[in-house]
């Protein structure tokens, strides 16, 4: 079993399911069951799925988590785009969460492609 804890990929995530739910507070009302749980949902699948993969014992199902983990990412960052076009997103903070999920992106894919390359 593989520790969550010691993967930037984890640590990463993590804090964007925390910025993406502090930015979302102040969404309209109108969207609570709409983008808001949509963004929220997407954000907390991201490390949940490469928790969830670490407690696998093959590495294809490992794999197949953090691919998993990855699609909810580009999930997310298209829902912040599209927030962020809708005026929903305060822009003070809009550039570090974009800057935060663009890193995510590259080291979470890097993770994937290594273990491709590296399948035992």
């Amino acid at each position: 079993m593989r520790d969550h804890t010691k993967l930037r990929a984890f640590d990463l995530a993590d804090e964007l399911a925390i910025e993406i739910y502090r930015a979302t507070r102040n969404f309209p009302k109108e969207e609570i069951y709409g983008l808001t749980f949509q963004m929220r949902r997407a954000a907390v699948s991201v490390p949940s799925n490469i928790v969830e993969g670490c407690a696998r014992e093959s590495q294809v199902e490992y794999l197949r988590f953090l691919e998993i983990a990855f699609g909810s990412l580009r999930e997310l960052h298209y829902q912040f785009g599209l927030a962020n076009r809708l005026g929903y997103v305060n822009k003070s903070i809009s550039s570090r969460i974009e800057d935060k999920m663009i890193e995510a992106q590259k080291v979470l894919g890097g993770l994937i492609r290594s273990l491709r390359k590296n399948p035992s």
